[in-house]
């Protein structure tokens, strides 16, 4: 019994543990998804190959140290001519000699260090350009991953609500049908009211299942969008009614614009300075490359393999220098990548200005969207006040026998219309809200 017990309230903690892990506000979605989205995650590897890369390039300039091993066997060992004389021979004259021994063992260590290249200069200088480059990248996925999670999350809702809707719709048509079919066996009313209610039964059944379905659909979106399995279950913790509320805020409307925020002007004005570096770095190829190396050598010589052999004679040498690069002519191909460079530059100047003003024309028209979409949403509530009385008052004057099938079907068809344009304005406050947050950069 006791063991039973422990199971059951083991399994019922494992059960809380799953609910609390699976459960989301949409604040809460969106972190998710910034984690474990593959973009976002693609993003981040980004950044963290930039980080490698920084010190890729720092360490150009600092010591470079490598080795060889050389082993060679002459087979046969080349023959050399030397004049018969030096030997008491006849003059004009040669005589056949092999030098060395048949097995060499060479090994070498290099020691190189760059002292000056104007191109490692440039580098050294943009490298923190270059992290902010894929800084700025890793957000500008990131805000197009928190966009698609808002816009799926609120689908989700969206649907759940219409689901609703349908369902209360489909319910009031069905008791309106088997009332109406009872008043036409008494012989009380004519074929077409019921054939008029059951048009509007069939279509509110099909509607209701094709959202049903849609509503999966939507669900399954958002798991992808916040890179969770398909076939985990999710529940999310925020109503349509309270985070369309939550995202009325009218102070951002007519709020200042500061478009240095806006994080496409930034990865402009990040274009600008990079076509800047590389214009600077075309320029210094031109300038001289120095560096130093020193080397050491040891040599041993065999008729046979004896270099392991603690008697093995090895034979030391070393040397040391500098080695200067010095570019002169390049039949104008360096002057021809310069001016490429400069011309780049001159490019990017231009597009960082026609960044600047078709931001403040999109954070314009998002003010704009966003100002509409909230009255939209408050009329659309009224409407729908003034729908739901009209429906009533034609479903009481039917049964009355003031009004006939067909107006009832109207009435119901405005509420059932009015009823979709509020999900779609509520969609429209959380998408346009969204939008103008992202156009801001902002938390």
């Amino acid at each position: 019994m006791r063991k039973l017990l422990l199971i059951l309230i083991i399994g019922f903690c494992l059960e809380k543990t799953s609910a609390q892990t699976n459960s989301f506000t949409l604040d809460d979605a969106v972190s998710y998804a910034l984690k474990n989205n593959s973009a976002s995650k693609n993003a981040s590897s980004d950044l963290e190959i930039a980080q490698a890369k920084k010190w890729e390039t720092i360490a150009t300039g600092l010591p470079q140290i490598s080795a060889f091993l050389e082993y060679s066997n002459n087979i046969k060992k080349p023959i050399s001519l030397i004049p018969a004389e030096f030997f008491g021979g006849n003059p004009g004259e040669f005589s056949e000699i092999s030098f060395g021994t048949k097995q060499t063992f060479d090994g070498t260590a290099m020691l190189n260090q760059l002292l000056f290249n104007g191109s490692y200069m440039i580098g050294l200088m943009s490298i923190k350009l270059y992290l902010k480059i894929a800084d700025k990248a890793k957000i500008k996925t990131d805000l197009e991953v928190k966009r698609n999670v808002i816009s799926a999350y609120g689908n989700v809702l969206v649907s759940e609500e219409r689901v609703k809707f349908l369902n209360d719709n489909l319910k009031n048509v069905k008791r309106n049908l088997e009332e109406i079919e009872k008043i036409y066996e008494n012989g009380l009313t004519e074929l077409e009211n019921v054939e008029q209610l059951t048009i509007t039964h069939s279509s509110l059944k099909n509607s209701l299942e094709y959202a049903t379905k849609f509503g999966k659909t939507s669900r399954n979106i958002l798991k992808m969008v916040m890179g969770i399995p398909i076939n985990e279950k999710i529940v999310l913790l925020e109503g349509l009614n309270e985070l369309t509320i939550k995202k009325i805020n009218t102070d951002k409307i007519n709020q200042p614009v500061s478009i240095d925020q806006n994080i496409d002007y930034q990865i402009a004005l990040q274009n600008k300075n990079s076509q800047d570096v590389l214009f600077k770095l075309e320029k210094s190829k031109a300038l001289p490359t120095l560096s130093a190396f020193i080397n050491g050598t040891y040599t041993g010589n065999s008729e046979s393999f004896t270099f392991l052999d603690s008697e093995q004679k090895w034979y030391g040498s070393s040397v040391a220098g500098f080695t200067m690069s010095i570019p002169i002519f390049s039949s104008l191909r360096r002057s021809a990548k310069t001016q490429q460079a400069k011309i780049e530059v001159e490019k990017a100047k231009v597009d960082l200005k026609q960044t600047e003003q078709k931001i403040l024309v999109e954070i314009e028209n998002a003010q704009t969207n966003y100002r509409f979409a909230i009255n939209q949403y408050y009329n659309t509530i009224q409407n729908l006040e003034l729908a739901k009385k009209i429906e009533k008052k034609n479903e009481i004057k039917f049964y009355e026998g003031l009004a006939s099938s067909f107006d009832l079907r109207q009435a119901q068809n405005q509420l059932y219309t009015i009823q979709n344009e509020l999900l779609q304005s509520m969609s429209e406050v959380i998408n346009r809200k969204t939008n103008l947050e992202i156009l801001l950069n902002e938390k």
